[in-house]
């Protein structure tokens, strides 16, 4: 029996092209209103995709790679992720909700407490994809780092620290999720308790970028722990991901380039005693051909991007897929070169191909992402063994 490939979309803005804003069908009046945010995720759930990640970041989109450009032909500008995701989530019932957070400069209290609530607003549907920040244009935004305006982030140390700090900062996240026991509010009104107090703890988290008591104010999430995603393309990168998530994404560009990916993460898994799912990221352009070199004559060059660009039918996009699934991968996270149209022609041709070929599933069976994934829920770290007493 084949088995089912899992299948995301990531959403950026008009859509992961630089001129995508300018195509007839895109919406660029709308991209700051949570309407456009609400119909892009309605049409991925109509497909029953597992999930939509929502791109952010701290500094301005930049046509450059750790600096600003002074363009204004291209999309600047965006709304938080994870409010947006919090924003649409009671108007799905079935589709994952991913946001990205940038774990340079923020507080693992605040992006804590901000998943928990979008996994209860949500009901048992919320992940977040950690990316790790620095340089910098970033830190002059915050005025607290100057270690990282006199050091350049790509230098090795720098690159260490950056991930080292990011995977304190999620193991500090997933304490606070557990900072309260599963039942610890107890909600009587005859006998006035609200919550049982001796259920909370602190988690007393000391290191090098955090010391962090808690508890959090936030009750244990639905799922218990939200899935934790990141995406990785060195090994700096994979080793966070296989000590802290849930989901890897990564970006092959060919099979010999896909097989020494897994090849490493199996390393690392081997070393960290973990075994993420292992995504593989497409750009894809659905549709006749042309639509990617009219695009790039609109913005004055050929595209350029970390992942493999696809063009063409429903089925070449299906092949491609199917490939990488056949290659290891347990999905695949595509990335719309233009919104909406990319998008729902993923909803409405590629998907069907993929059934049509049985590997993808027509209807949501499972009432929690984690579940979707395979993953249980996890036991809290902090309850006795047995429950209370």
């Amino acid at each position: 029996m084949t088995r089912h490939v899992h299948l995301a979309v990531a959403l950026d803005g008009a859509g992961w092209h630089p001129a995508a804003w300018r195509e007839a069908e895109a919406r660029p009046a709308e991209l700051f209103t949570a309407g456009y945010w609400a119909d892009l995720v309605a049409t991925a759930e109509r497909a029953h995709l597992d999930f939509v990640s929502i791109e952010d970041g701290l500094p301005l989109q930049s046509a450059r790679r750790f600096e600003p450009d002074e363009r204004t032909d291209q999309v600047r500008g965006r709304l938080d992720a994870v409010l947006i995701a919090s924003r649409v989530a009671p108007r799905t019932s079935g589709i994952g909700l991913v946001p990205a957070v940038t774990t340079t400069h923020t507080e693992p209290f605040h992006i804590s407490k901000a998943i928990a609530t979008l996994d209860w607003v949500s009901t048992g549907r919320a992940g977040v994809q950690v990316r790790v920040g620095g340089g910098a244009v970033e830190a002059r935004l915050f005025g607290r780092r100057t270690d990282q305006v006199e050091r350049p982030l790509r230098s090795p140390a720098a690159l260490a620290d950056s991930f080292d700090e990011a995977a304190d900062h999620v193991e500090v996240v997933r304490r606070l999720w557990d900072s309260w026991e599963d039942g610890a509010e107890i909600r009587d009104a005859a006998t006035g308790r609200f919550v049982d107090r001796d259920r909370l703890h602190y988690i007393d988290f000391a290191g090098r970028w955090f010391s962090v008591r808690g508890p959090s104010i936030t009750p244990r999430p639905p799922q218990g722990q939200p899935v934790v995603a990141a995406l990785a393309h060195i090994t700096p990168a994979y080793r966070l991901a296989v000590r802290q998530a849930d989901l890897v994404f990564t970006t092959p560009l060919d099979p010999a380039h896909a097989a020494a990916i897994l090849a490493e993460l199996d390393t690392e898994s081997a070393a960290a005693q973990r075994d993420p799912l292992v995504f593989a990221d497409l750009l894809v352009f659905v549709g006749p051909a042309g639509r990617l070199s009219r695009l790039d004559g609109l913005d004055g060059a050929p595209l350029v991007s970390d992942a493999r660009v696809v063009a063409g039918s429903a089925a070449e996009i299906a092949d491609t897929v199917h490939e990488l699934h056949e290659l290891g991968f347990a999905g695949v996270r595509l990335r719309p070169g233009v919104l909406p149209t990319d998008l729902v022609a993923i909803a409405d041709a590629v998907v069907p191909e993929l059934r049509r070929r049985g590997l993808f599933r027509d209807t949501y069976a499972e009432g929690t992402l984690r579940a979707r994934f395979g993953l249980p829920r996890p036991a809290n770290r902090y309850a006795p063994i047995g429950g209370p007493a």
